[in-house]
């Protein structure tokens, strides 16, 4: 299990992202940085132990209707060869861990692995904020069974009820900035 750092990052999440986010094809506001708060997420563990895993919700609140985005991320201590230079969201100093290169997890071999991991019942949803504990509130609807699918994450969030579908997907919560609680799906299968 994943241990999380009580500690500092500089630039901080929020900051890289701010910085990124808007240049992003899916982003809806305009363009410059966005003003972001954490709006939730969760963890998953790499079982190697050598990449952090986080998918972060952010929420967008300088818009009239805060807009939420999912933003899978993966910390790595060195830099990732073979992929585009958009995958990497910055590098940021972690007060105990040294240089962190963090990624946007869609181009990221490990988080893409544990998130099918997950759809398919073979992962646990950590909390987002405290080691070693699993996050009910995350929760799976029609696993992926066999592997052979594709994931798709959704990058703009919208409140909504999980249809039951016979292909899975992931549903979760997060918070808007006025403190009403939304859950959404996250990810889903997609069949090859």
């Amino acid at each position: 299990m994943a241990s999380i750092h009580r500690t500092t990052m500089t630039p901080t999440k929020l900051e890289l992202l701010a910085e990124w986010l808007p240049k992003q094809s899916w982003y809806v506001g305009k363009a410059g940085t966005a003003d972001l708060v954490n709006a939730g997420g969760f963890r998953l563990d790499d079982p190697r132990g050598a990449v952090g895993i986080e998918f972060m919700i952010v929420a967008h609140t300088a818009a009239q209707d805060p807009v939420a985005y999912l933003v899978p991320m993966g910390y790595r201590d060195a830099a990732l060869e073979g992929v585009p230079g958009e995958a990497l969201i910055g590098t940021s100093e972690h007060g105990v861990l040294g240089t962190r290169w963090v990624y946007d997890g869609v181009h990221d071999l490990v988080v893409m692995a544990q998130l099918r991991a997950l759809l398919c019942g073979e992962a646990t949803p950590q909390h987002q904020s405290k080691s070693d504990t699993p996050d009910p509130t995350v929760t799976v609807h029609g696993t992926g069974s066999d592997g052979g699918f594709d994931v798709r994450v959704t990058r703009v969030l919208r409140p909504a009820e999980a249809a039951q579908e016979s292909s899975g997907h992931l549903v979760g919560g997060w918070t808007w900035p006025n403190g009403t609680a939304a859950r959404g799906v996250l990810a889903a299968v997609v069949p090859r």
